[in-house]
């Protein structure tokens, strides 16, 4: 069932990004689907900051849906660029991929071991699934696909024919001019649009203002397939090209309006595809919106094509905890996939969902993550209550579902960090799981595990994945005689109080009342004063407390929240390693 709409009057940053989406839409296209776009490149994993490339228009995307309007999510596969350096950590990667560089992605082999035809499926293939998923609905498009088809046979020849036109564009952006023309060749535009030289040496040679000089068009030499070459001559009437190959030597002479193998450099590629796919919307990272980047300089160029150039907010990086700024080049970086084994989709939309795409923020791997599914259950509690703030409403509906309707979600979601730490203590036994967690709430016993699932998962996944070998709960086969035997009188009384409360405080909130309340009875208090009848010496006992359960109980300083330590252990053992 489609979740309802919400409200134009919502104050979110995504309802004011659909507002002006549509108005502009119906500006430019009357009557014509919205459409929305996103690109993504499959050069190595697609990690959580290209994450942010998708979300942000999907999520306006849905909004405008929500709304009755037809949407259409462009999503740009990149498969065509060319293979730019082996990437760090990607498993099955020697010294022979390099032989590579050059290549269209879709033309590098797949990683050793990999079940799909080439480098760039490899890489889509992680990222297809997790959309799925996060319930992002788009419409994928290959560039190799296209460009091999030769769909965009006639923007490349118009291109290739206003070369002058755009010549004069990027020559306001080049920052570093190459020696004076010495022969004819094709004329270089600046370092960012010549990453496909990078690392090859393979540098243009003339820097003359001529139209002669300047292609707009990179071919992918006919016998090593690499993109080292150089436009030498282009004729505008027959489309009569030649080009030369300075990583084989190749040359030959093609006819462009017949030619598919090669592609428009990355900043007339972009704004290409604006006019002719007709996008209204599509936000870039701050590396492409700073001055003289490809999305200030295609805002010029598309007008060439007849379009206009997209509403594109900046985004912001997204960081990972204990980590900093992710890039693709690089191995190791978490991807969406990764998040998704330790998180629940709901979660994982909800942090793209509240912050503003200018705002920068961080996805927890480490122990992050269970103070992030606390605030979402208290988030959830405010939602069911009727006290959660407009905004925070309309990003929690964004999480939970789209206008498709709700995405799977766990039937009784316990605390993350509860079911964090019987997986902890159970080795992800089911029999001990079960057991624990029915006895949480004894009055609403727990009758199966796929009751918690998926999220009794992911917080499994994240303990054995994600949390240190030193930092996993152990419990003691035996007890700690030595420590038993020094306790003083204080000590030995606590352990009293405690065992002798078991049995009536078998449960969650029972516990949890136990554990707090044996340091106020042992200092003349109530077990049910609060914080302001104490004095502050209160906590400081709770604390010593608390951390001699922990050594006669698994032997460190810490540990998994007492309540839920105490009911993994269960009555009888708890009692075999805290008597004397």
């Amino acid at each position: 069932m489609p979740i309802v709409a919400q409200s134009t009057e919502t104050t979110d940053w995504v309802s004011r990004f659909a507002d002006e989406v549509i108005e502009e839409s119906e500006r430019r296209a009357p009557g014509k689907p919205v459409v929305v776009a996103s690109g993504l490149s499959p050069s190595g994993p697609i990690h959580l900051g290209n994450l942010r490339e998708v979300m942000t228009p999907h999520l306006v995307a849905d909004e405008i849906r929500r709304r009755g309007h037809t949407v259409r999510h462009l999503i740009s596969w990149d498969d065509y660029d060319r293979y730019r350096k082996v990437p760090n950590g990607v498993a099955g990667i020697d010294g022979s991929w390099a032989e590579h560089i050059g290549k269209p992605l879709t033309s590098v082999p797949a990683p050793a071991g990999s079940a799909y035809p080439n480098w760039a499926e490899h890489f889509k293939a992680a990222m297809t699934e997790a959309l799925a998923e996060l319930g992002v609905e788009y419409d994928g498009i290959s560039q190799t696909e296209q460009y091999t088809a030769g769909t965009y046979r006639e923007q490349v020849l118009f291109a290739m024919k206003h070369r002058g036109d755009i010549d004069a564009i990027l020559e306001q952006y080049r920052t570093k001019k190459a020696p004076a023309k010495k022969q004819q060749g094709q004329k270089p535009v600046d370092e960012a649009e010549l990453e496909a030289a990078e690392g090859s040496g393979a540098a243009a040679e003339d820097d003359g203002s001529s139209t002669s000089g300047y292609y707009p068009y990179k071919p992918y030499c006919g016998q090593c397939e690499k993109d080292l070459t150089t436009v030498t001559a282009y004729d505008d009437t027959t489309t009569e090209l030649s080009y030369t190959c300075s990583a084989c030597g190749f040359a030959e002479t093609v006819l462009l309006s017949e030619f598919n193998r090669g592609k428009l450099v990355w900043k007339v590629d972009w704004p290409m595809r604006w006019a002719y796919e007709g996008v209204i919307f599509e936000p870039s990272g701050v590396d492409h919106s700073s001055p003289g980047s490809s999305f200030q300089v295609g805002g010029q160029i598309v007008g060439i094509f007849g379009g206009k150039q997209p509403i594109g907010p900046m985004y912001a990086f997204v960081g990972i905890s204990g980590m900093a700024k992710m890039s693709s080049s690089k191995g190791g970086v978490p991807t969406a996939s990764d998040a998704l084994q330790i998180m629940e989709p709901q979660l994982l939309r909800w942090l793209y969902a509240r912050r503003r795409p200018n705002q920068s923020f961080k996805i927890a791997f480490d122990q992050e993550i269970q103070r992030l599914y606390d605030e979402w259950d208290k988030l959830a509690g405010k939602v069911a209550d009727g006290s959660v703030l407009p905004a925070d409403a309309a990003a929690y509906s964004r999480a939970v579902g789209t206008a498709a309707g709700q995405l799977p979600a766990t039937a009784r979601p316990m605390a993350y960090r509860t079911l964090a730490s019987v997986a902890d203590i159970t080795a992800g036994a089911e029999d001990q799981t079960l057991r624990i967690l029915s006895e949480l709430d004894p009055e609403n016993p727990l009758t199966s595990l796929d009751e918690v699932r998926p999220r009794l998962d992911k917080a499994e996944t994240w303990i054995n994945t994600q949390v240190p070998a030193e930092e996993r709960t152990v419990v003691r086969d035996e007890p700690d005689a030595e420590l038993l035997k020094s306790l003083d009188d204080q000590g030995r009384e606590s352990l009293r109080l405690l065992l002798e409360g078991l049995e009536a405080n078998w449960s969650l909130d029972g516990l949890t009342h136990l554990v707090y309340g044996v340091p106020k009875v042992q200092a003349g208090f109530s077990a049910d004063a609060t914080a302001k009848e104490l004095p502050a010496e209160i906590k400081v006992a709770q604390r010593t407390f608390f951390a001699l359960l922990y050594h006669l109980l698994v032997g460190r300083d810490t540990g998994p929240r007492l309540p839920t330590l105490l009911l993994a252990v269960g009555q009888d053992r708890v009692r075999k390693l805290l008597s004397a």
